[in-house]
């Protein structure tokens, strides 16, 4: 059975899938040379034309 990861979504909605990809890109550069595994990082678009980036800490997935 496989567990569904818990998400955590960043504060703010971007207009641009641009602007998400360069919030992406900044929580994963945190990890690069961190000790922890990084997380899992997405851009979802939303209905209205917007986008939010969410993040999973699970190393499971």
């Amino acid at each position: 059975m496989r567990k569904i990861p818990k998400w955590i979504y960043y504060k703010q909605v971007f207009r641009s899938k641009f602007q998400a990809g360069c919030v992406k890109a900044k929580i994963e550069d945190n990890w690069v040379n961190g000790y922890e595994v990084g997380p899992l990082v997405e851009i979802k678009k939303l209905r209205t034309d917007k986008y939010v980036v969410r993040y999973t800490y699970d190393e499971t997935i």
